[in-house]
Formats: C-alpha cells, sequence, structure tokens
C-alpha cells in the first residue's frame, strides 16, 4: 500500500508459520477479535477502500461479511485466498459457504487466480475461454466484477470481467511471462495494489492495468530470498535514481 501512495491499516486474521518453503502452520485469530479490531479502525479512520486477502475460518468471515454489510464501502476488492501456492488449506468448507454466500454479492471485485477460478466454478480453466466461462459462473454466483488472474499462462493474461445488464462486459491484459523463482505474495500484492487505485478514483479497467504493471515490475526487481518461492520486491522503487532536470544559466 505505501508503495501505491497510499496508508493501510491492517486487521490480522491468521498466523502462520512459513517460509518460502511453504506454509507449515495455519492458526486462526478468534472471531471476536477481528471484529472488534475492525469496528475500532472504522470509528478512527476514513476507510476509502478495503482488501480482504486471507480468512482462514467461517466464522471470521462472516465477522468480515458482517463489518463490510455495516460499512456500505464504496470499493471492495476481494482476494478469494482457499490454498497456498505450497498447497496448504487457508479456508475452512464454512468459510467457502460465506465467501461465495455473502462476501461475492459485497465486493466491488474479485481477484481470484486460475486455480482458484475453476475451484470456486467446479470448472476446468486452461486458458482465456475457459477464463471468461468462470468469470460468467462466478457472476451468477453475486460477483459484479471479476478479474480472474492467469500469471501462470504464456503469454501472461487477466481477464476483467464486469455485469452488465445485457451481458458481461470483458477485456484482456496481456504481458509476456517472467521466469523467476520470486513470486510470492503476486496475487496479494496485485489485489492491493487494486484497492489502492480504487481509492483514489480510478476506474476499474485502469485499477487492473496499474495494478498488473507494479507487479510485473515488483517480479523484475526482486531478488533471490530463500531456498524456495521467494517475495516479490515491493519497493523496487526506492532503488530508481531520481531524475536529474537540466536547468538553464542565469546570472541572478
Amino acid at each position: 500500500m505505501a508503495a501505491q501512495g497510499c496508508y493501510g491499516a491492517a486487521c490480522i486474521t491468521a498466523l502462520t508459520v512459513q517460509s518460502t518453503s511453504g506454509v507449515r502452520r495455519v492458526e486462526g485469530v478468534a472471531a471476536g477479535l477481528v471484529a472488534e479490531t475492525l469496528r475500532e479502525l472504522a470509528s478512527d479512520l476514513n476507510i476509502t477502500a478495503v482488501h480482504v486477502g486471507m480468512l482462514g475460518t467461517g466464522e471470521v468471515a462472516g465477522a468480515v461479511a458482517d463489518f463490510l454489510t455495516e460499512g456500505r464501502f464504496s470499493s471492495v476488492v476481494l482476494d478469494p485466498i482457499l490454498r497456498s501456492s505450497s498447497g496448504a488449506s487457508l479456508l475452512d468448507e464454512e468459510g467457502v459457504r460465506v465467501l461465495t454466500g455473502r462476501l461475492f454479492p459485497l465486493a466491488t471485485v474479485i481477484t481470484p487466480n486460475i486455480q482458484e477460478a475453476a475451484s470456486l466454478t467446479g470448472l476446468e480453466v486452461a486458458g482465456v475461454p475457459e477464463m471468461r466461462a468462470a468469470a460468467a459462473k462466478l457472476h451468477s454466483m453475486g460477483a459484479a466484477a471479476v478479474v480472474v488472474t492467469g500469471g501462470h499462462l504464456d503469454p501472461s493474461v487477466d481477464l476483467l470481467s464486469v455485469s452488465r445488464p445485457d451481458g458481461a462486459e470483458q477485456q484482456l491484459f496481456k504481458s509476456g511471462q517472467q521466469q523467476s523463482s520470486s513470486t510470492h505474495g503476486t496475487g496479494c500484492a496485485f489485489a492491493t495494489a487494486m484497492a489502492c487505485h480504487l481509492a483514489k478514483g480510478r476506474a476499474l479497467p485502469e485499477a487492473v492495468l496499474l495494478a498488473k504493471t507494479y507487479v510485473a515490475a515488483a517480479i523484475a526487481n526482486a531478488y533471490p530470498v530463500g531456498r524456495g518461492i521467494g517475495p516479490v520486491n515491493h519497493l523496487y522503487r526506492m532503488d530508481e535514481k531520481p531524475r536529474v532536470k537540466r536547468v538553464g544559466d542565469s546570472e541572478h
């Protein structure tokens, strides 16, 4: 969020024991504590946009749904995190039911990757035609707008699908696939960057484009960390040299 020029206030929903090699253990935070934290933050801060990531349990998902219903926030980006890239479950069965039944209709946009889109819809998602079908199914489940991310495809392609009365309006965002072992957190970074750009008043297509560009650069500027899949470099812009302006000679 700081890299996008925004201030982020966090509510922790789960603790994990993990490294670049994978997630070893997940311990959920009590739903009452999550609800209390959210109420306290909302009473103090002017929340412009919300990013919802890992929820862990149905109880926590329910607490977040209650908070979003009461707050009626203008921009909610929901990243439906189901499993870690190493295969660990990050949301229980009750959580999935709350996700699809209560949180989907409250979200401005949801951002599943192709694996999550497949799991949520029961459809096989292996390319753009299947991404379009999965987006349509997600619309029928209550999602107003969907970005199905396909960073593992070659070329990399994301599909933005917005539900309209006369059918979905869809747009593709393509880029070259990057060969890198530093891709941990790409989905979270993408959804968070989108929330930041929506907070700044940008439209969905522009938010998708800017978030995708940011994540691509964060991967390209990453450096190896650990023995497994390392993180992207979220703050790569800090290493950029400032541009030098040439000033004409003056005598005063």
